[in-house]
């Protein structure tokens, strides 16, 4: 129940982020400086969190070019989806960033050639099939634009939890979170000098705001899959997308289109599935696995414990 409750304010948190992200980008904050503030706010607060609980040792890694990758990657992925939600509606763009599951099982079985059996393989036909619904092609209710960066941001989503797994063997989560907003924000301060502007005491508590919840996403992600496994609190995810719609009515006056109704429900089906299916292979992985096999948070294929990454 407890990992119920941390994944549903986790779904909550998720869509409030994109929600400010959205606010702060019409009201001219660039994008550059969205992922600065979105890394460089969550500093103060992990830093804080280590040094409460006297623990500053524990932030050393030895897998500093890992960690450069994964920033590279996920602030690509980041990147993505605010652009992605500044073109489309909150309800669609959520709707499209459910796809992550769906790639990671492409790249387990296309390029790291494992083995992918048609529980999987036939969740994601069931995924495409709701993006197919959700993006309605032929119409002009999706910008093609938006459409493809929401789907360019599941898919490096999904590259960033492979590197996350990898991480994961020597790391624990809060000290990764800590080197991707250490490394994430000096990568976004070089753009500063060139995007960033004068902005009112409205858009300066916009942008606090939305470094403030960044780092409640993560911990709130990370506290929930410390309690339970993702197959058993991935449904709860099914939340942001009401949440999402809550937001773009109630701002935006933009009530969802009855195909996202229809789609929706088939990719986040479909990640179901794939948690699932994950869920019970992890459970054949033996207990005296070698060293470099999957842990007790990974399934026996190597696919990733999140299928959500932020």
């Amino acid at each position: 129940m407890l990992a119920l409750a941390l994944r549903a304010v986790a779904s909550f948190l998720i869509a409030t982020l994109f929600m400010l992200v959205k606010l702060a980008g019409q009201r001219g904050v660039a994008l550059p400086e969205l992922l600065f503030w979105l890394q460089f706010i969550s500093l103060p607060i992990l830093l804080a969190w280590f040094a409460a609980r006297r623990d500053l040792r524990s932030l050393a890694t030895a897998q500093i070019g890992g960690h450069i990758g994964r920033a590279l990657v996920g602030m690509t992925s980041i990147a993505l989806s605010f652009s992605a939600s500044q073109m489309l509606s909150l309800s669609d763009f959520t709707a499209l960033t459910f796809t992550a599951p769906l790639f990671a099982v492409m790249f387990s079985a296309l390029i790291l050639r494992e083995h992918v059996g048609w529980w999987r393989w036939g969740a994601v036909v069931c995924g495409i099939i709701g993006v197919i619904i959700i993006a309605r092609p032929g119409s002009a209710a999706i910008p093609v634009i938006g459409g493809i960066c929401a789907l360019l941001a599941a898919m490096t989503s999904a590259v960033t939890s492979f590197q996350m797994r990898h991480l994961g063997r020597t790391d624990p989560p809060v000290r990764t979170v800590f080197w991707y907003a250490l490394l994430g924000s000096s990568l976004t301060a070089g753009f500063l000098p060139f995007f960033t502007h004068g902005h009112d005491a409205a858009t300066w508590t916009l942008l606090l705001a939305i470094g403030i919840v960044g780092a409640l996403v993560q911990f709130t992600l990370a506290a929930s899959l410390r309690h339970g496994s993702v197959a058993s609190v991935i449904v709860v995810d099914s939340t942001q997308l009401l949440w999402a719609a809550a937001y773009g009515w109630a701002i935006w006056k933009q009530l969802p289109m009855p195909t996202l109704w229809l789609g929706a429900p088939l990719v986040l089906l479909a990640g179901a599935v794939i948690a699932w299916r994950e869920h019970r292979l992890s459970r054949t992985t033996p207990v005296n696995a070698p060293q470099g096999a999957p842990s007790a948070c990974l399934s026996q294929d190597g696919e990733p414990a999140s299928p959500r990454v932020f």
